[in-house]
């Protein structure tokens, strides 16, 4: 199993030692030093005010940070948590990943999503409707421009002609792509487009706001992952070559001081034996401190134990 966090800024406003440049660098050396092997970004380019009252956050570029990240850490991979892709120009999402990718030494990931949020597209100038046919589009143009030359692609919004976007990354075939979202259509793009599938635990009620899948269970899960091995096999691919991402509730949360190692422990290998390969751990973001303590004390009673790997 391979652990994952992404920096703690989930709450509007944020703590300011979270986005000094002292605090991403040091949230990403410790977990690098503890043996976690993942660390990235949320997308929040343009969040309106309403959705920031309502509980929503607050984000760096997330390229930029995992840009600043790469430079402070040797073996730690790039995972944005996500990517909303029809936010930006595809070729753009392809030069900024290709360019982490080289400076990083291949450690880049790129993981990606429709998005969800009405008032941010508008006032990205995209539209709301089109993005899953964006999406789709998007998905073919990164890969063909990461392995090829010359590329003349008419897009919905764009006429690319003869393009050849070098530095290409150094990942072969290219870096990885994980696909996000809890429904059959991007479960369909995974088996596509992808190299790992990134649904996220979502009640009825938020599985409604985030207009997803619900995935409340284990046995919903389950159902989702048995979904995508089929259609891999379908597609002629070998599902155990492609990562699934979730999170594990059993123990509780690791920034709370009756964590449970031991249940978390167990359920990783539930999950585990459903076909996770990945795990998302949740930081908190009151302080550095605490989000630095929770590390430590994560990889002492989980990491090390579960042999890091």
């Amino acid at each position: 199993m391979y652990f994952t966090i992404t920096h703690p800024m989930h709450r509007h406003p944020y703590h300011p030692e979270l986005v000094s440049g002292a605090g991403v660098a040091a949230v990403a050396a410790a977990a690098e030093a503890a043996g976690f092997h993942g660390f990235g970004f949320t997308d929040h380019p343009a969040p309106s005010q309403r959705w920031l009252d309502a509980g929503g956050h607050d984000a760096l570029d997330p390229f930029v940070a995992m840009g600043f990240a790469a430079a402070c850490t040797t073996t730690l991979r790039l995972i944005p948590n996500i990517v909303v892709l029809p936010y930006r120009n595809p070729f753009v999402v392809a030069k900024s990943g290709a360019t982490l990718d080289v400076l990083s030494g291949g450690r880049f990931t790129l993981a990606v999503g429709v998005g969800y949020l009405k008032r941010e597209f508008a006032a990205l100038g995209v539209d709301y409707d089109e993005r899953t046919e964006l999406f789709d589009e998007a998905l073919h143009v990164i890969r063909t421009v990461w392995t090829r030359d010359d590329v003349w692609i008419e897009g919905r919004h764009f006429s690319a002609r003869g393009i050849t976007a070098h530095p290409r990354p150094v990942s072969q075939p290219h870096p990885p792509i994980w696909i996000g979202g809890n429904t059959a259509a991007a479960r369909r793009r995974v088996a596509a487009h992808g190299d790992g599938w990134c649904p996220f635990a979502a009640p009825a009620q938020l599985a409604q706001t985030a207009r997803t899948a619900v995935i409340d269970s284990v046995q919903r899960l389950a159902a989702g992952i048995d979904d995508l091995r089929y259609r891999l096999d379908a597609a002629g691919r070998d599902h155990s070559a492609v990562d699934v991402v979730f999170t594990n509730a059993a123990g509780g949360s690791p920034a709370d001081a009756d964590f449970n190692a031991d249940a978390y422990l167990a359920g990783a290998e539930k999950l585990a034996a459903l076909g996770v390969t990945w795990l998302q751990v949740g930081l908190p973001g009151d302080s550095l401190a605490h989000a630095l303590e929770t590390i430590e004390r994560f990889a002492a009673s989980v990491i090390d134990p579960a042999g890091g790997s």
